[in-house]
C-alpha cells in the first residue's frame, strides 16, 4: 500500500512555479541591471550639477 498523496501541496508547487516562471520573463522584460541605474543616477546628478552652476543668483538686498 502506497502512502496518501496531499494534493494541496502539489497545487501548490504548481502555483509557485508558475509565479517563478512569470517573475522571470518580467525581469528579462522589465529588468535593468545595477550598472544602468548606477548610470542613469550619476547622469541625472551631472545634468542638474550643470543647471546649478548657470543659475544667475541675485544680489543679497541690503
Amino acid at each position: 500500500m502506497s502512502k496518501p498523496v496531499n494534493l494541496n501541496r502539489f497545487r501548490k508547487e504548481k502555483a509557485r512555479g508558475l509565479k517563478k516562471a512569470r517573475a522571470d520573463e518580467n525581469a528579462v522584460k522589465y529588468g535593468r541591471s545595477k550598472a544602468d541605474k548606477a548610470k542613469d543616477a550619476a547622469e541625472t546628478q551631472l545634468n542638474i550639477n550643470k543647471l546649478d552652476a548657470h543659475k544667475r543668483h541675485d544680489p543679497a538686498p541690503e
